[in-house]
């Protein structure tokens, strides 16, 4: 089971978050320091919260505005939404249950209310009869009991009229009221003759909870099958020493300060060894008692405690050694340096974390850099969860990767990427090192402008804050300038959204042996069609080849007409969309595919104008949608045409749209040919 959306609320400094959507594997949620990132996972886990989950307290997790009316109790707790988050289930999820007719769509919906409860219920099912639908036949059922003269049958009717006068009409018969409908029924059916008039109500009324009890069965399967949701933070540390008969005398009077301690039993439970086992272990060997030159049966008790003691220490080494080889595979692959080497040793009653290098001589985990002790804290306490927690988890990981250098982040991101695989992962940052220039789909702002409307998170760009999105404009960039000189041939288009279409429209024309551009071709965003010049200019000065694609309409002509430009490249590199589609005037790249996007702007963003999109074929599609629809965005429109051509592939395409990608390509590979 996935999350497919969630919205926080009242819950810190997010007072309405705004619903937002989540990726299937990876979301990123990207914000400046104290724009709320923290708050809103520490709220999401709440939907599903591990045994170690800190209990939501109104006094210290409600808005700072709703403290003074929740002590003064004119505000219930109980009313307050903290998290609703739409889980997506999976096809195993629907394993064994019986769907009644009309069943599409299913998904589970978990609210976590701020007085520690939590309801659900399951949207794509049928509706669930309400206690108005059946008002008639407990009105027939009660009428036939009370005619009869047994006093107890009378009793019955009266308390299932008062259960039905003390329920609203249009209250859905489920959990807590068809238990008590139910507990009404059972009671009555001795009460009245086989074959009798109270029968045939009864089963009526029996045949309708039945019904009721059924959907209630699936939402409750779907509630139990609710992955948990698991928080990670910088915090978690893992000790370079640990002293392993103290953590056993902690762990067994309670007195464990998880703060402190977390990363050290997430590291024992890694090995699969308590603290007391390892201290246990590290006990002296078997002493030969009194008498044992001359008595037998002496020699071969401590024979047979020798031989017990040597498994255990060899048990144990085997356990440590697997570990290490485990945490070095994983932290050589992030950290790009083949001669490290991590051990764990026992040295009397402390367990040690040690790094050896390439001069082959071990030092404790606390010598090395702050962002490699966060790296190997990290991997343990994933793996100590993943043998059982961990299973189909949701990751929240708050600011991961936050002490690494920015090159070591760039490779965590592919090792989070690795882990998403298995686990739907959420991660806040505020680092460009952190958010591929391939992934800013997969971003979800988080700013907060004041503190009176609180955190809020936007799958758009057009945020309040500009700061906000820095982090994404660094990503960019950084990508830019490490690609800019590296490809021989550069194709300069005017902004984003058309590297997003290109490099869309390639891969999926390619995974079917279509029309593709050449390999080796580079992408280069300039940013608006005034600055094509300027980065055409950069590129060219490095003797590189470059041709730009610049769209038909006014911002694209006045760029095309200058000078500058036309010194720079000659005429068959400089491209316009224009000449890739037909009856379009003023055409931007949108127009190349203006009928697929009139269906995805429907579908996905709630922009309708397919009509008008077909009765005025010479009117630019992104002119029509401004026209008719308000907050319309190129970016927005642009994602939301990536996720439906890789679910679609380019067969889905209009044959119309198919020969504009193909004229286009066949134009740039001859330019940079």
């Amino acid at each position: 089971m996935r999350v497919e959306s969630a919205k926080i609320s009242n819950f810190r400094c997010v007072i309405d978050s705004g619903q937002f959507e989540v990726e299937p594997e990876k979301t990123i949620l990207v914000g400046i320091n104290e724009a709320g990132k923290t708050a809103l996972l520490k709220a999401l886990q709440h939907a599903s919260p591990t045994d170690d989950t800190a209990a939501i307290d109104w006094l210290f997790d409600a808005p700072a505005s709703m403290v003074d009316d929740i002590r003064r109790k004119n505000l219930d707790p109980g009313t307050q939404a903290v998290a609703r988050v739409v889980m997506r289930p999976e096809p195993k999820d629907l394993t064994g249950l019986s769907l009644p007719e009309g069943s599409d769509e299913i998904r589970l919906v978990m609210t976590a209310w701020m007085n520690k409860k939590r309801t659900y219920s399951v949207t794509g099912l049928p509706a669930a009869p309400t206690v108005g639908d059946v008002e008639k036949s407990i009105l027939r059922l009660t009428g036939a009991m009370n005619k009869q003269s047994d006093e107890e049958a009378k009793q019955a009717a009266k308390a299932i009229s008062d259960w039905k006068d003390a329920q609203a009409s249009d209250t859905a018969i489920s959990g807590e009221v068809a238990a008590e409908l139910k507990m009404h029924l059972d009671a009555a059916l001795p009460l009245f003759a086989e074959g009798s008039a109270a029968e045939t109500h009864w089963d009526a009324l029996s045949a309708t909870l039945k019904g009721a009890l059924a959907l209630d069965k699936i939402g409750k399967h779907l509630a139990d099958r609710m992955p948990p949701f698991v928080y990670y933070s910088s915090y978690f540390a893992v000790r370079p020493r640990i002293h392993l008969n103290r953590l056993a005398e902690r762990e067994a009077s309670g007195e464990i300060d998880l703060d402190y301690d977390f990363g050290n039993l997430q590291l024992l439970k890694f090995l699969g060894f308590t603290a007391k086992e390892l201290s246990d272990m590290a006990s002296e060997a078997p002493e030969k008692g009194h008498n044992y030159d001359n008595d037998v049966n002496v020699q071969n008790q401590y024979k047979k405690e020798l031989a017990a003691h040597e498994r255990r220490v060899t048990e144990r080494k085997r356990a440590l050694q697997t570990a290490g080889a485990r945490l070095t595979e994983e932290i050589q692959r992030v950290w790009n340096d083949d001669r490290l080497t991590i051990r764990l040793d026992v040295d009397g009653q402390y367990l040690q974390t040690l790094v050896e290098d390439e001069l082959g001589i071990p030092v404790e985990l606390d010598q090395r850099s702050e962002g490699f002790r966060w790296l190997v804290s990290f991997f343990v306490v994933f793996h100590a969860q993943a043998k059982d927690d961990l299973k189909d988890a949701i990751l929240l990981l708050d600011e991961p990767g936050l002490s690494l250098h920015a090159l070591k982040q760039q490779e965590f991101r592919k090792t989070v990427s690795r882990l998403a695989e298995g686990n739907q992962i959420l991660y806040t940052t505020h680092s460009p090192f952190m958010v591929g220039s391939d992934e800013l789909d997969l971003v979800r702002i988080v700013e907060m402008t004041d503190r009176k409307t609180g955190t809020k998170v936007h799958t758009r760009l057009a945020v309040d804050d500009p700061k906000s999105i820095y982090p994404l404009q660094a990503a960019l960039g950084y990508d830019l300038a490490q690609s800019m000189f590296t490809h021989q041939k550069n194709l300069v288009v005017e902004g984003v959204t058309d590297l997003l279409y290109i490099e869309a429209l390639n891969a999926a024309f390619g995974a079917q042996d279509g029309a593709t551009l050449d390999d080796g071709m580079a992408l280069v965003p300039a940013g608006s069609a005034s600055k094509v010049v300027y980065y055409s200019t950069i590129l060219t000065s490095q003797d590189l080849r470059v041709a730009a694609l610049l769209d038909s309409d006014a911002a694209g002509d006045k760029a095309a007409d200058q000078e500058a430009l036309w010194q720079l490249l000659t005429s068959k590199r400089i491209l316009r969309t224009g000449d890739h589609v037909t009856g379009v005037q003023r055409a931007e790249i949108e127009d190349l595919l203006r009928v697929s996007l009139g269906l995805v702007a429907r579908d996905e963003c709630g922009w309708d104008s397919v009509s008008t999109i077909a009765a005025h074929s010479q009117r630019p599609i992104m002119e029509i949608l401004a026209d008719e629809h308000t907050e319309v965005s190129k970016w927005k429109l642009a994602r939301a045409f990536v996720r439906w051509l890789a679910t679609n592939g380019a067969d889905a395409l209009t044959a119309d749209e198919q020969e504009s990608w193909a004229s286009l390509v066949a134009a740039a590979n001859k330019s940079l040919a």
